[in-house]
């Protein structure tokens, strides 16, 4: 879902006092890691993840594969951290600005 830069800037607020709820380790991205990804995004809808991988391109890797495999959004990603974010499905629980400025 593509989310406008006022959203983005909403979502990087909310997130900012959160803990990283998901740590991906040096086993990389595995099936047990996306599932619980996808629980958290489902009760949450705003989490944060960190990654602990050696480089900037496997830790960007290994984002992207994730954001992919549990159809999320990805707010922002400073250093190990990133910010996911999936839309509950009936009634979102966080309520997002309006795109328009």
């Amino acid at each position: 879902m593509p989310l406008s830069e006022r959203q983005l800037r909403f979502l990087r607020g909310k997130a900012h006092a959160l803990k990283p709820v998901v740590m991906l380790g040096n086993k990389g991205l595995t099936d047990s890691v996306v599932a619980e990804t996808s629980q958290a995004l489902r009760a949450h809808e705003l989490i944060k993840v960190r990654v602990r991988a050696a480089g900037r391109a496997a830790r960007d890797a290994a984002l992207g594969e994730l954001v992919a495999r549990t159809d999320c959004t990805l707010v922002t990603r400073i250093g190990h951290v990133a910010v996911l974010y999936r839309a509950a499905a009936p009634i979102p629980k966080l309520v997002l600005p309006d795109a328009q400025v």
